[in-house]
């Protein structure tokens, strides 16, 4: 399986929204993501988050907005979905850590 990236646009969600998914799944700032993921960044947009990712496979991915994200964005009332953009991924670079 290939690795997939994938543009996740959520309207009208907040950094503070995105923390508290963060904080319920138990991930810490900067330490290890959820199986499957190879690289995860968010940042704030003119009208909500975007979040950039790079997945193991589609398969991971689905897996984890259907099992896990979905519902806990709904939990904290984001009705609406994300807009959601894949691109394949030719190379990835991600910065091993050393030490705590």
């Amino acid at each position: 399986m290939a690795s997939v990236g994938v543009q996740v646009d959520y309207p009208g969600v907040t950094l503070e929204q995105y923390d508290e998914v963060v904080e319920i799944i138990g991930l810490l700032p900067g330490g290890p993501p959820p199986s499957g993921v190879l690289f995860h960044c968010v940042t704030e947009t003119d009208d909500g988050i975007r979040i950039i990712d790079v997945w193991e496979s589609r398969e991971a991915l689905s897996a984890f907005q259907v099992e896990t994200i979905g519902p806990l964005f709904r939990k904290i009332g984001v009705l609406y979905p994300p807009v959601t953009a894949f691109f394949e991924v030719h190379n990835c670079f991600v910065r091993r850590r050393t030490g705590p």
